[in-house]
């Protein structure tokens, strides 16, 4: 059966090379050449059914508020939502392309966005992505006129489809060795879902018969780089979080429930029912018991009030008997539970779910502000979160890689072989907080201009001018060059700026 979705053919594909071991892609299906409708069938072992099973986890855990809290800690620092200024641009100063090339990349990276509603809907994808740690948009063309480019870009819902590569393999006839001949990817649709119980095969033709084959070229996949080694299933950056978040939910309800039953104060009535037997005791302590009780419920539903005295509550008093010869009636009180307001281990987990979701702990604190001081301010965690943001905006690039490079071919700007080359020079810029930026860059600079001080009046004796622009004020090479030839190009009236300022 034919592929859905169009095809980019690739022109002069070597088939001479040869290798045991399959090339590697993250979270793939392996299939086993069988008979049926299309030739194959995959032996998953319940695998979709866990993977559909962990998507679904990692959506319910991120509705628990403290994990929400910092997931919007975590889209924010990523995607600036600004309204001045688009949340990512592509920077082609290092393509080494001619100016024609580059505007038409440009050109086609903007159709893109403006495709992908990115200016608005920035967040939204970016948040599903970390959450469900992959995926999946289907890129729609013209069938008739495939040069006009993408037409349109849907997002696909990541329980409903899954890549799979058939691996064709033969002997070596010298060797006797299993090479791998041929490696078939695609992927598999399934609008009811691709879930089924442990053990169970998927077969598209006896599942459902509405499962389709969609064509490589015509998904885009983009992973959050983890990935489960012994069942190959992409992981999502909340699943270290599983636990931790399970063990807060379950801390808090306790909490509650001790708060609920061990709150309030109690008292224990002990009633003298003097020689009467066992029986007549008893009734005449549930007489004692409803003429004092006081039982009246209101109904906020009915607005009635009703009389509940044959219910009796964990919370209520209690009422025991005491024989002739005891010290007669007595009333004493029952101390509500101490230390109720102690949280400490509600707030160690806390911790425990902030660290494995790699937040810094210090923004659980509600009346934290933000320090714009001196680097030396800047604690080790916000730096390592800085880091992760970095790492995390460098994966989601695959996203547009994946749409450039099928634009560019489809429009025919550049040809299938050109595109490797041309992707490692490519750089996407995000957006960051304008002030907060600004401020960084200012207190660096500075530091800079400090240890510049220190190190002038050795300057043509122990370092060289080079030396100090690149390794104190950390200029790269076209930096120098551009300096130097303004520093030609300027008249003594420039130079004598400084001289005036000071």
């Amino acid at each position: 059966m034919e592929l859905f979705g169009y095809k980019i053919e690739r022109k002069g594909s070597s088939k001479g090379e040869k290798s045991f071991v399959a090339p590697y892609d993250e979270g793939s299906l392996e299939s086993i050449k069988a008979g049926g409708y299309y030739g194959t069938y995959f032996d998953i072992e319940g695998t979709a059914n866990n993977e559909s099973q962990l998507i679904k986890r990692y959506r319910d855990i991120s509705m628990m508020g403290d994990v929400d809290a910092a997931i919007e800690d975590v889209v924010n620092d990523s995607i600036s939502n600004l309204d001045d200024e688009k949340p990512v641009v592509l920077d082609l100063d290092a393509l080494n392309q001619s100016a024609t090339v580059k505007k038409a990349i440009a050109a086609e990276f903007d159709s893109i966005l403006t495709l992908l509603d990115f200016n608005t809907r920035a967040q939204d994808y970016f948040r599903r992505w970390y959450i469900d740690g992959r995926i999946y948009f289907h890129k729609v063309i013209d069938q008739d006129k495939p040069k006009d480019g993408l037409k349109d870009i849907r997002y696909v819902d990541p329980r409903k489809i899954r890549k799979v590569r058939e691996v064709k393999k033969e002997k070596d006839k010298k060797t006797q060795v299993t090479l791998v001949r041929d490696v078939l990817e695609y992927f598999v649709y399934d609008e009811k879902g691709i879930a089924l119980q442990g053990g169970q095969q998927y077969k598209t033709d006896v599942v459902n018969d509405k499962a389709i084959k969609v064509s490589k070229d015509a998904v885009c996949y983009c992973t959050s780089g983890l990935v489960d080694q012994d069942k190959n299933i992409p992981l999502s950056y909340l699943h270290k979080a599983i636990r931790p978040a399970n063990q807060l939910r379950m801390m808090e309800n306790a909490v509650v429930i001790y708060r609920i039953t061990r709150s309030p104060e109690r008292r224990i009535f002990y009633i003298d029912v003097g020689n009467l037997p066992t029986g007549k005791a008893e009734q005449y302590l549930k007489d004692v018991m409803n003429r004092y009780r006081n039982k009246l419920v209101y109904d906020s539903d009915t607005g009635e009030i009703r009389d509940d005295k044959k219910f009796m509550s964990m919370l209520e008093d209690f009422w025991l008997p005491r024989k002739e010869g005891g010290r007669g009636t007595e009333i004493q009180t029952l101390p509500g539970g101490q230390n109720l307001g102690e949280i400490e281990d509600v707030v160690y987990f806390q911790k425990k779910l902030y660290q494995s979701l790699n937040v810094p702990v210090s923004r659980l604190e509600q009346q934290a502000g933000l320090n714009f001081g001196r680097s030396a301010e800047i604690t080790r965690d916000e730096l390592k979160f800085t880091k992760f943001i970095g790492k995390l905006r460098r994966r989601f690039t695959g996203i547009f890689d994946d749409l450039l490079k099928s634009q560019l071919i489809l429009k025919g700007v550049i040809q299938e072989g050109e595109w490797p080359e041309i992707k490692e020079d490519l750089m996407y810029k995000f957006a960051s907080d304008a002030y907060y930026t600004e401020s960084k860059d200012q207190e660096v600079l500075r530091s800079r201009l400090e240890i510049l001080n220190s190190v002038a009046p050795f300057v043509g004796q122990m370092f060289s001018k080079e030396y100090v622009q690149k390794n104190i004020l950390r200029f790269s090479d076209d930096e120098i060059a551009l300096i130097d030839s303004q520093l030609a190009a300027s008249t003594p009236q420039d130079n004598d700026i400084g001289d005036n300022n000071e």
